[in-house]
């Protein structure tokens, strides 16, 4: 049986998933000091992460492809790179959540630590690869997204039924 609320609240989980990325590319692209712009998180993939991780009925393989292409776009990178390495973080994090039994605030910062890893590693493969440029200061925003993992948890958090 269904209950009228559900639809609803389906709905505004939904529309919020959709606003949370909106606000992440926000933040992916909002001009900094170019000394401040390689200590910047990776906020998109890291609500990506977030997503996959706590509602993986509404978010999967395909949003990961969708959120990626976004991404290139936005940060000018060539068409794919970060669509097909966000592709590989999603299955990475669907094969590990197959093997957490309780998603707890330290086992999601850890499987989101692997998630942001991967993400990073995949691009600086595709980078020397494609382009033939490695880019070492990447680093930096890879061990920010690590550090700063807590507070798209808990601002996300609250949004969860």
């Amino acid at each position: 049986m269904s209950y009228p609320d559900s639809e609803n609240a389906t709905v505004l989980l939904i529309v919020v998933i959709v606003l949370s990325f909106i606000a992440a590319s926000s933040l992916n692209v909002y001009p900094l000091s170019p000394s401040m712009a390689t200590l910047r998180p990776m906020v998109m993939i890291m609500v990506l992460i977030y997503w996959l991780l706590f509602q993986p009925r509404y978010v999967g393989i395909f949003t990961a492809f969708t959120v990626g292409l976004i991404a290139d776009l936005l940060m000018d990178t060539h068409l794919g790179q970060q669509a097909f390495a966000a592709v590989v973080v999603a299955l990475v994090i669907k094969i590990t959540s197959i093997y957490v039994r309780q998603l707890n605030t330290v086992s999601a910062w850890l499987i989101a630590s692997l998630g942001l890893i991967v993400f990073q590693l995949n691009l600086w493969i595709l980078q020397m690869f494609i382009q033939n440029v490695f880019v070492a200061q990447s680093a930096l925003s890879l061990f920010m997204s690590i550090l700063s993992w807590p507070l798209v948890l808990f601002a996300l958090r609250k949004f969860l039924r």
